[in-house]
């Protein structure tokens, strides 16, 4: 009898070398999200003050533009807001996991790997976003060098 490969990914077990791979896992992206909460709160209390600081530095450099603040501002915002969704996933993935280990509740489980699944997906659209910036930027400098 030939079995099918679905059944036999549903009746996976996890051993407990896995299971002690999963805990420290958990562990450290744990650790990574709560240094990842930190820096965003550093970029929220930059961006609160960006404008200040920036209108000061204008008032000693007379060439330096007036909205560079406004403009400082709005990127630190932004960026916090993006890089808090992965930090968030990442977060969620190390309570939920460190949950289903303790009380080998597969729903559980399945959740944590759901977050794990979310966070990579969103750092890796990121990353394309990103790669695709970096090539519309190289292709435009290379048209305006013409």
């Amino acid at each position: 009898m030939i079995s099918n490969p679905i059944t036999q990914l549903e009746q996976l077990t996890i051993n407990s070398t896995a299971k002690n791979f999963l805990k420290e896992t958990a562990k450290w992206a744990k650790f990574l999200s709560i240094i990842g909460f930190v820096l965003i709160g550093l970029m929220l209390v930059f961006a609160v003050f960006a404008t200040t600081i920036f209108d000061l530095a204008a008032k000693m450099q007379p060439d330096m533009p007036e909205s560079l603040g406004l403009v400082m501002t709005i990127t630190y915002l932004v960026l916090a807001i993006i890089y808090f969704f992965p930090v968030y996933y990442l977060f969620k993935f190390s309570t939920k996991m460190k949950s289903a280990l303790a009380t080998k509740n597969e729903d559980t489980l399945m959740k944590a790997f759901e977050m794990l699944k979310s966070h990579y997906k969103f750092i890796g659209v990121f990353t394309v976003i990103t790669l695709s910036l970096y090539a519309l930027v190289i292709v435009v400098a290379a048209l305006g060098a013409l």
